[in-house]
């Protein structure tokens, strides 16, 4: 078995005094329109689990 993790895509925008999650997805193209459309102060995090080793 050879599943690839999927990889979700965390975007955030900073609020006085700390970052919020505004979406989380695992379309990637997604994340980046709606940080484009946020603005400034957006970050866009990329997580991917590691695979379990039997």
């Amino acid at each position: 078995m050879t599943d690839k993790p999927a990889t979700t895509y965390v975007v955030s925008v900073f609020e006085t005094p700390n970052w919020r999650t505004v979406l989380t997805t695992k379309d990637e193209q997604e994340a980046f329109d709606i940080a484009k459309e946020i603005g400034d102060k957006v970050r866009i995090e990329e997580i991917t689990p590691k695979s379990k080793k039997r």
